[in-house]
């Protein structure tokens, strides 16, 4: 369920981006200027309220294939290394009809940012119960672990009861 560089997995942290899709993102987050990859990373993570940052292991090899593509340029600027947009990657990206726009939209659509902070704190919530059962259950005996599955249980039921009152 935990994730270092996604904060859980589940349908509720699914990323919002289908295949390539992050090439057009970050070319559109690099028009507004230069930025290093830990940038990018940060930027689309405050875009989407925190509800997702992508991996490392995903911004960095697109942003060799955004190079290699010829549609930005690097520098090493304090020991980083610095993307620039290119006019070739402009001219993609407009030719290209806007999907950064689109991929932005589905962003939008894909979680409610007038909920983001009670979201976060419930997920925050529900690891804090994960890690504690994973930490504490191979020491509990059976009858232990049980009442435990039923809080769960009870708490999972209550959770859908409420959500189905939901139109």
């Amino acid at each position: 369920m935990f994730h270092p560089h996604r904060r859980f997995w589940g349908p509720w942290s699914e990323s919002p981006f289908q295949k390539g899709d992050l090439k057009y993102v970050i070319l559109d987050l690099l028009k507004s200027g230069p930025m290093h990859g830990y940038e990018v990373i940060t930027t689309l993570k405050e875009r989407s309220h925190g509800f997702y940052a992508p991996s490392p292991g995903a911004v960095y090899p697109t942003l060799q294939l955004l190079e290699e593509m010829g549609y930005v340029t690097s520098e090493q600027r304090d020991a980083k290394k610095v993307y620039t947009i290119t006019p070739e990657g402009r001219s993609f990206l407009a030719e290209q009809g806007q999907p950064a726009e689109c991929i932005k939209s589905r962003m939008r659509s894909h979680w409610n940012p007038q909920n983001a902070a009670e979201i976060r704190e419930t997920m925050a919530d529900i690891g804090a119960v994960a890690r504690l059962i994973g930490q504490r259950s191979r020491t509990l005996d059976g009858k232990t672990m049980r009442r435990v599955r039923d809080v769960v249980a009870g708490a999972r039921g209550e959770i859908e009861a409420i959500l189905n009152e939901q139109p």
